[in-house]
Parts: C-alpha cells; sequence; structure tokens
C-alpha cells in the first residue's frame, strides 16, 4: 500500500470516527461526550497518524523490520498518550466515566485501524 493511499484512508477513518460526536453535540446528548473529548481526540489522532506514517516509512525502506515499527510505535503511543491523560486528568476536573468511554472510543478505534494497515500490507506482501 502506497503512504498517499494510507493518508487518505486515515484521514476519511478520522472524519468517519469524528461523525458520531460531532452528531451528538449537534442534537444536544452531550451527556456522552467529556469537555476534554476535542483536546483527546486531535492528540490521540495526529499520534496515530505519526505511528502510521512511520510504519509505511519503514514497510518500504526495510520490510523485514515493518513488524517491529509497528510494535514500536504502538508502545510509544500508549505510553504518550497516558502521560497526556494524567496531566490533562490531574488539571481539568471530568466525569471519569465518560471520560474513560470517551478515550477507549478514539484509542481502540485508532488502533484497530493501525492493525488494519498492518494485515494490509503483510497480505499484500504474502500475494506477490
Amino acid at each position: 500500500m502506497k503512504i498517499s493511499q494510507s493518508i487518505i484512508t486515515f484521514l476519511l477513518f478520522t472524519i468517519l470516527i469524528a461523525a458520531a460526536p460531532i452528531a451528538l453535540q449537534y442534537t444536544g446528548n452531550t451527556t456522552l461526550l467529556d469537555h476534554e473529548f476535542w483536546t483527546l481526540f486531535p492528540f490521540i489522532s495526529v499520534l496515530t497518524f505519526l505511528v502510521l506514517v512511520m510504519m509505511l516509512v519503514t514497510y518500504q525502506k526495510k520490510k523485514e523490520y515493518f513488524a517491529q515499527a509497528f510494535l514500536g510505535g504502538t508502545t510509544l503511543k500508549i505510553l504518550i498518550t497516558m502521560i497526556f491523560i494524567f496531566i490533562l486528568l490531574r488539571n481539568n476536573k471530568v466525569n471519569k466515566l465518560v471520560f474513560m468511554a470517551d478515550f477507549l472510543y478514539i484509542y481502540l478505534l485508532n488502533t484497530a485501524f493501525e492493525v488494519y494497515i498492518l494485515l494490509r500490507n503483510l497480505r499484500h506482501e504474502n500475494l506477490r
């Protein structure tokens, strides 16, 4: 998969997962969104984007290190995200259950997308 295809797919995916929270805001169902949701969403999305680009560049340069780049990037992403959440929760008062649900919504969907790209690239290599 080319990097440009993956970037376009990622942008469409990000718009897709942002659609549900935007719809909740416009319908007035803001009880399911924490007030820090829109701080967390771009942070995790940009972090996922950086990990995705790192994985794809590694795939193009040294294919044998692709899986290690994925694991290292995902580990780095969770560590950076946990530090960010610690700072965010320390400085702001949030509804813990709603914040946790929002975090899991964003983080797990982004990680699932990373795994999808990983599997798509590995499957493509096996077909050759």
